[in-house]
């Protein structure tokens, strides 16, 4: 077997790993198309697929002879710069899951394996008169033609993508407009990198905040935010002469993936109560305690409701003895803790946040690609919220501490709740697609065991606190939030 056709069969196997490292990590799981911050990967990584898609079409049935040949090692250099570029992009702008490091690092390998391989024909294609000489490899050719069609595909909606990136920036200055003090007052932060985190620490320092984040990669944390935080990587680094005026507890694993084994029931604890311990440990020990805590909690405290079941749960709402909502009670005890050492605590229950990250690209992902419809019954409840406002709503309660109680919880759900089944047709109506594709909830119970409550059941919750306050939503239905965001 020759080099060039093992070169090419190397090639289908990028043409594979890259489609999986899009499709999963970078559309799905990542959603880089909805991340305002992610602009110039995405420009990196149209200008690579469309390179990719001219190399993929132009070497699936041809060899590049005499001057082609050099034109080859040119577009090949290109690529590697780019390649280069991107894996500095990278870091500077987000952290990327281990699954998608490994696939970049198969990639990589892979990738130099076959340009190696093709530039060992160099000498003998550079020697030949030049032209493009036919040489097809059968359904080979085929595959690596369609490879090219996708991969150019892809490069398009990258391109479009960060086009449109410029107008969500625009966006998220304006989220950042919020005002949380008069005074510049210390503040630290946890999950300051997460989809909320990020977006309020950099409202916070817009403001004029002087915010310390705790974070477990504090190099990452310090390059998002341009170090203009001071970054720690553990309670332990904050001295207890340290003065914080106000702490805003955000950090928890992401509830919804693996299947909710009794080991991973304990990581979601350990990641919530775990740290919370840590904090209120510092706050013991602080000489200058601080005056308010407001921590992240969530509506599955209040468990699910049965099917036909309409009550609007208000924060008075009972919880359930079942996982989702004992890990939220004892979250939320976690951190009442510090009400011990005269810390007003507030208690924010979030429903499914929407913006350009989080759960809204999976969301939106099925009705994009027209399959849109019914999940289960599709009658479950779903109480959400647009970010913007979880962002005014944290800067309410600080500036309305004052009125708050040592013990306080809150709604962070929009006033229209409404039922898995009209999401879908709202969003369908949104972006012009059809909702009529039914999902069966059976393979999710199967899979995901009791995590597919999650999907399946719902609660109807209701901001009722916050309304009482006079709090005013900026994107109080869904229609104008969907709108907002995409």
């Amino acid at each position: 077997m020759n080099t060039h056709l093992i070169a090419l069969q190397l090639m289908a196997a990028q043409g594979l790993l890259g489609a999986f490292d899009t499709l999963y990590h970078h559309e799905l799981t990542e959603a880089l198309p909805q991340r305002a911050s992610a602009r110039t990967e995405l420009g990196i990584h149209a200008t690579r697929a469309l390179i990719y898609s001219a190399l993929f079409i132009g070497l699936s049935a041809w060899a590049w002879h005499g001057a082609w040949a050099i034109v080859l090692l040119l577009v090949f250099g290109v690529e590697i710069v780019l390649t280069l570029w991107d894996f500095v992009i990278e870091d500077q702008t987000r952290l990327l899951p281990a699954t998608e490091r490994v696939t970049h690092t198969v990639l990589a390998i892979n990738g130099g394996a076959f340009i190696t391989l093709l530039v060992l024909n160099t000498p003998e294609w550079f020697a030949a008169p030049t032209q493009m000489l036919w040489q097809p490899q059968g359904w080979l050719s085929v595959f690596l033609a369609l490879c090219g069609v996708g991969v150019g595909m892809s490069g398009i909606r990258d391109g479009l993508a960060a086009l449109h990136l410029g107008k969500i920036a625009i966006k998220e200055r304006q989220a950042s407009m919020n005002h949380f003090s008069d005074k510049s007052e210390q503040v630290l932060v946890t999950g300051a990198t997460g989809f909320i985190g990020s977006l309020l620490v950099k409202a916070l320092l817009a403001d004029g905040q002087q915010v310390t984040i705790l974070s477990r990669n504090p190099k990452q944390a310090s390059w998002k935010f341009d170090g203009k935080a001071r970054v720690i990587a553990s309670m332990q680094d904050l001295p207890a002469n340290q003065r914080i005026d106000v702490i805003i507890n955000l950090a928890g694993a992401r509830i919804l993936g693996w299947r909710w084994s009794e080991k991973r029931k304990a990581e979601l604890r350990s990641s919530r109560t775990g740290l919370t311990k840590e904090i209120t440990a510092w706050i013991s020990r602080a000489e200058s305690k601080p005056r308010l805590l407001l921590a992240a909690s969530a509506i599955g405290y209040y468990g699910i409701q049965a099917p036909g079941d309409d009550r609007e749960l208000t924060e008075s709402a009972a919880p359930q003895p079942i996982f989702m909502s004992e890990l939220c009670q004892e979250w939320e005890q976690a951190n009442q803790l510090a009400s011990t050492y005269g810390v007003k605590v507030a208690k924010m229950r979030f429903g499914v946040v929407l913006g350009q990250q989080g759960a809204l690209g999976m969301m939106l992902l099925p009705i994009k690609l027209g399959l849109g419809g019914a999940l289960g019954r599709g009658k479950q409840w779903q109480s959400w919220i647009h970010v913007h406002d979880v962002l005014r709503g944290i800067a309410h309660l600080w500036q309305h501490e004052a009125s708050l109680r040592l013990d306080s919880a809150y709604n962070f759900t929009a006033p229209e709740v409404v039922t898995q089944k009209q999401f879908s047709t709202i969003a369908a109506s949104v972006l012009h697609r059809p909702s009529f594709f039914p999902t069966p909830g059976w393979p999710m119970r199967l899979m995901l065991g009791e995590q597919a409550d999650l999907l399946l059941e719902g609660q109807r919750v209701m901001p009722a606190r916050l309304l009482s306050e006079g709090f005013v939503f900026d994107y109080p239905d869904l229609r104008s939030a969907l709108i907002n965001l995409t």
